[in-house]
């Protein structure tokens, strides 16, 4: 079985894609965002954290704290660099372990993230979803109810489009939010190449 990344930058669309890819084809969609949540409560992982960063990373059994994180993620890149150490080991454990469960030509692993965190070599194919910049910020700040600099902001954390969409080996252009057949129809194409000669 194959395994193949789609990513895509903030407001481009790239979750719908994945619903029409879930819905249509009937290809599983791994949602590394929802996973990653569950492994910060998983006791093997809980443990690294607490013994790195102290029991003040978690308010409770079951409620991360967030602000505590995210201001020692956002001043300590080294900090991050080990959180994501000892998440992303437990993350792709719980990928295998799903893929192992699905019946399908290929499965997505849904990641905005793809290239920031040098994670291509881990797929045989990635897909970019893509969008002009003004449909993105549309997109981000009606879903988020967030105002214009907070959107850009987190933009400015992510790789430029342009760079990601020379190294994805499909691009998927999701301009147009009520165009869902002829999103379909990139959608196929994909599929297409996705699916020959499984693995």
């Amino acid at each position: 079985m194959k395994k193949v990344a789609i990513t895509g930058n903030i407001g481009s669309g790239k979750s719908w894609v994945c619903e029409l890819f879930r819905q249509r084809l009937g290809i599983p969609v791994y949602s590394s965002d929802d996973a990653a949540k569950q492994m910060y409560f998983q006791p093997v992982v809980r443990k690294e954290l607490v013994n790195r960063f102290g029991e003040a990373f978690y308010h409770s059994d079951t409620e991360l704290n967030r602000k505590y994180i995210a201001d020692l993620i956002f001043h300590d890149e080294k900090a991050q660099s080990e959180l994501e150490s000892i998440l992303y080991p437990a993350l792709f454990v719980d990928f295998e372990q799903w893929m192992e469960k699905q019946n399908a030509p290929y499965v997505l692993f849904e990641s905005a993230l793809v290239f920031e965190k040098r994670l291509e070599k881990r797929f045989d194919a990635i897909v970019m979803v893509s969008a002009s910049e003004n449909t993105r910020l549309r997109r981000a700040m009606e879903r988020d109810h967030c105002d214009e600099a907070t959107v850009r902001a987190r933009m400015a954390k992510q790789w430029p489009e342009e760079g990601k969409r020379l190294l994805a080996d499909y691009v998927i252009w999701h301009e147009n939010d009520d165009e869902d057949e002829a999103l379909m129809s990139q959608i196929k194409e994909v599929h297409k190449f996705c699916g020959l000669n499984p693995q």
